[in-house]
């Protein structure tokens, strides 16, 4: 089969579905006209779909238990665009700016070049169109939960994500972590109030917060191994409406991120007890809670060796790029638990020009960089199926 011309065909149709999921983008958990976008396109390419959460769709191409899934996340962010695009976002406070209507749409036109050829597959492709990847839980626990990967038992995982640092059409990928766990922190302080020229007869929650930020710091630099990657951020600080009086309380918010998940458990400890002592020299009170995000995304050396090897066959050695583990944070991280799973990362900076980076009010992705993406899509799914065979 010439993939390259059959995508190349395809074009103008999955450049379609991307600006139709672009301009009408739905927070996660909300991405019910998205699912259903998604299913009428698989329901007129005759791909068997069905529902097992109250959004997302799985897709089954082929037949038989070699089985082999590729995952594609929906939902957008709670950002304004100004991209000023003609397809814009029409959902105020809505936005793609993590490239999820690319990631759909690329998936769904490599459901239809699978389709086309699914006489000639060696097993069963599982499409995931997962919901609320930006959003805990995840959406890749829920449908974990709920049986996405049973009946047929995918052997490995496969999914993608943009990457507007890298020039368009490229792929990055590495084995082990390339990913953090990534958990929401809060705290609340809380004292007594008073007056801004009587300190005496007060207590000051501010300044209990200003201590507190810097004190979180040392935990990262004395309680962490040099060698264990981590990050602790203090992202939002709330308090106090006057120039003359001392708040009673004061709001914190933050994330935590980590590759090690032993240490993880040990700093939340830390970071609850220690946020208790450090406000409490101030005579505040503070309550500290922790939600715990994603596991670290660990691509499995085997599939990724695979995928490697696919892409630069594909696109030459030039276009394959070692991808640098980053802090960042993804559910995927929860196919990689159950089954040896790659997460590769597709370039779409135009060349030579820089464009703003994932989650910012003014991206704008190369579009055609999704021919590549498609076609990786589909030949790592019929190479690797052909492989569970010829074991």
């Amino acid at each position: 089969m010439n993939l390259k011309e059959e995508i190349r065909q395809l074009q103008d149709e999955i450049i379609q579905f991307r600006r139709h999921i672009h301009a009408n983008p739905e927070l996660s958990f909300q991405e019910f006209k998205t699912t259903e976008f998604i299913k009428s396109v698989l329901n007129k390419y005759g791909i068997e779909n069905h529902s097992i959460t109250e959004t997302g769709v799985i897709g089954i191409i082929g037949k038989g238990d070699n089985c082999v899934a590729l995952r594609a996340d929906i939902d957008a962010l709670p950002i304004n665009e100004e991209t000023g695009l003609d397809f814009c976002s029409m959902n105020d406070g809505i936005m793609h700016a993590c490239g999820h209507d690319m990631h759909t749409a690329m998936l769904l036109g490599a459901a239809i070049i699978l389709k086309k050829h699914e006489a000639e597959l060696s097993g069963t492709v599982k499409l995931i169109f997962q919901p609320a990847e930006e959003k805990i839980p995840g959406g890749a626990k829920i449908m974990i939960d709920n049986g996405v990967l049973e009946n047929p038992a995918p052997s490995a995982v496969f999914g993608q994500h943009i990457y507007p640092e890298a020039e368009s059409g490229t792929i990055s990928l590495a084995d082990g972590f390339i990913m953090a766990s990534a958990d929401e922190l809060y705290w609340t302080i809380k004292t007594k109030s008073g007056h801004a020229a009587q300190p005496h007869l007060c207590n000051d929650v501010i300044l209990a917060s200003s201590q507190l930020v810097v004190f979180l710091q040392s935990l990262m630099t004395k309680m962490r191994d040099p060698l264990n990657p981590g990050v602790l951020s203090v992202t939002s600080m709330h308090g106090g409406s006057a120039t003359n009086v001392y708040p009673d309380e004061m709001k914190m918010m933050g994330t935590f991120r980590s590759y090690n998940n032993e240490w993880r458990m040990d700093m939340h400890k830390l970071i609850e007890t220690k946020s208790k002592e450090v406000c409490g020299l101030y005579n505040t009170e503070c309550e500290v809670e922790i939600k715990k995000g994603y596991v670290p995304v660990i691509n499995d050396k085997t599939t990724t060796e695979f995928a490697k090897q696919t892409a630069i066959n594909l696109f030459g050695e030039e276009k394959v790029l070692e991808f640098i583990p980053k802090m960042w944070g993804e559910d995927f991280g929860y196919y990689s638990q159950k089954v040896p799973s790659t997460f590769w990362f597709l370039g779409v900076k135009p060349k030579d020009k820089d464009i703003p980076g994932l989650h910012n009010s003014k991206m704008v992705p190369d579009e055609p960089a999704m021919l590549s993406g498609t076609e990786m899509m589909v030949r790592v799914a019929i190479d690797y199926l052909n492989s569970l065979v010829n074991k």
